[in-house]
């Protein structure tokens, strides 16, 4: 295990404090953005300027962004045509305020991501920082009366996409076996010696807690990756040694509704960041 920090202050800050003027129209329309500061402090943590960073889900685009404004080269695959040009846009405006870095996105499947992505990067990413869609679990915004002018809450900006074949549809197992396969790819993306950081949290089903966290770290293992840490990226922000929760209105509303049923569920304060690494030796 690293001597490395375990504990990632990732929240200091609001998601949208941290996203504004970084991020063009349309970006808060995904319903499941990884936070920018968990990107960067991967960033940060395990490249140096110059390195390649790869997404091979990168939604809009946060790891490439993070990527580029700490003069990494950035490169991303995204399944969603919508999302992927929204990507391409924050790329485009990211590379506007920075002198150093570059980035490109790739529109397909992950589990070709080495069919999609150029022979000469293969072998070549320092990093890969990700996170798997969370199913069906609960995403979206919350509009009010005063917003919408309609009586009660409107519900908007919940899906990922309309295609039956997108992650976020599938069952568990599916998702676990094809998060298993995009990982195999991004061992042959790696360098020797490179690092896989994801991003996740357990969520419950009709009352039963899915593990995501677990299993996605047997699919890295599964993929030939190295399990090298397991960290806790704060999404609460810290007040005078306090923690300050930011729980979005799905998260309290799941909550409470488990604890009328009689399930002490509590508001999720953090990712899990399961670290792992490509064998300096590599077995390609």
């Amino acid at each position: 295990m690293s001597d490395r920090e375990s504990v990632w202050n990732t929240a200091p800050t609001s998601a949208p404090a941290q996203r504004a003027d970084r991020y063009v129209s349309g970006s808060n329309a995904h319903p499941a953005k990884m936070l920018p500061a968990i990107a960067a402090h991967a960033i940060r943590t395990y490249t140096k300027p110059g390195d390649l960073v790869l997404d091979p889900m990168c939604g809009i685009g946060t790891t490439l962004v993070e990527a580029i404004r700490l003069h990494r080269q950035a490169l991303g695959v995204e399944y969603e045509s919508r999302w992927a040009r929204i990507a391409r846009a924050n790329i485009a405006h990211s590379l506007r305020h920075s002198e150093h870095g570059s980035g490109r996105v790739k529109c397909g499947d992950a589990r070709r991501l080495t069919q999609l992505v150029d022979a000469d990067l293969h072998g070549k990413v320092a990093l890969v920082v990700t996170s798997p869609p969370y199913g069906r679990s609960a995403h979206g915004r919350v509009h009010c009366t005063s917003e919408t002018g309609e009586r009660g809450l409107v519900k908007t900006d919940y899906r990922y996409g309309r295609d039956p074949h997108n992650l976020a549809h599938v069952s568990t197992d599916q998702l676990l076996d094809a998060f298993t396969q995009i990982l195999t790819q991004c061992r042959t993306m790696l360098r020797p010696g490179g690092t896989v950081v994801v991003t996740t949290r357990p969520w419950r089903t009709h009352g039963e807690l899915i593990d995501l966290p677990s299993a996605a770290l047997a699919a890295g293992q599964a993929a030939g990756l190295i399990p090298a840490e397991r960290c806790v990226a704060l999404l609460v922000g810290i007040r005078e040694g306090r923690l300050i929760a930011r729980p979005s209105f799905f998260q309290m509303k799941n909550v409470r509704d488990a604890r009328r049923a009689g399930t002490p569920l509590h508001v999720v304060q953090h990712e899990d960041v399961l670290v792992l690494t490509k064998p300096e030796i590599s077995r390609e």
